[in-house]
């Protein structure tokens, strides 16, 4: 990977093209979670936070025009890094988008690659436990969302397994692991509607 730091698109740019092709309120807030866990997570392993940022922040951006992994390179998320690709994104952050989707069979080989996949399923458990409390995001502990994802029905649509396989990969702890995302989370709490 050669690109330089004065290659990576802006922001701006990208938050213009997720709000191109991602109507939903809670998608687009699904990527500034991811995005703001990604970027805590740079920032802990002394990588680009806007590098990171950026395959957070556009992970998912196709998902809403493309979102049955049955259409193959059609689908999400090859449809989206085809996109990515044509304005000039790097290579590792197209490799990171397609590696969180395990049906892509894109190996997770980069530390961003296997961050993203971790922070994805999380971020949307922790928003998920978040809402059901009436102070939200305020003092939730990772105690909290483990007892939370102890009951299969809260939130059953967020794969506990992969979760689990996320951390593993990652080789982090459990309790920081959470620990980590809600307060990213907590830094945006605004911006995810709380």
């Amino acid at each position: 990977m050669n690109e330089s730091q004065n290659s990576l698109p802006q922001r701006a740019d990208a938050w213009a093209l997720l709000t191109e092709y991602t109507q939903s309120d809670s998608l687009r807030r699904h990527m500034l979670a991811v995005e703001a866990a990604m970027r805590s997570y740079a920032n802990k392993f002394g990588e680009d936070a806007d590098r990171w940022g950026l395959a957070g922040l556009l992970h998912d951006f196709d998902y809403e025009r493309w979102p049955n992994p049955s259409l193959g390179p059609d689908g999400h998320p090859f449809t989206g890094v085809k996109i990515l690709r044509e304005r000039g994104y790097p290579d590792d952050i197209l490799e990171a988008i397609l590696g969180h989707a395990g049906y892509s069979g894109v190996a997770r080989n980069s530390r961003m690659a296997k961050t993203l996949f971790a922070v994805d399923e999380l971020c949307g458990f922790v928003v998920a436990a978040a809402y059901v409390r009436p102070e939200k995001l305020t003092n939730l502990s990772s105690s909290s969302v483990k007892k939370k994802l102890k009951d299969k029905s809260f939130a059953a649509a967020v794969s506990r397994q992969d979760i689990s396989q996320g951390i593993a990969e990652l080789g982090v702890e459990q309790d920081e692991h959470f620990t980590l995302v809600i307060s990213a989370l907590q830094g945006i709490a605004a911006e995810l509607g709380f």
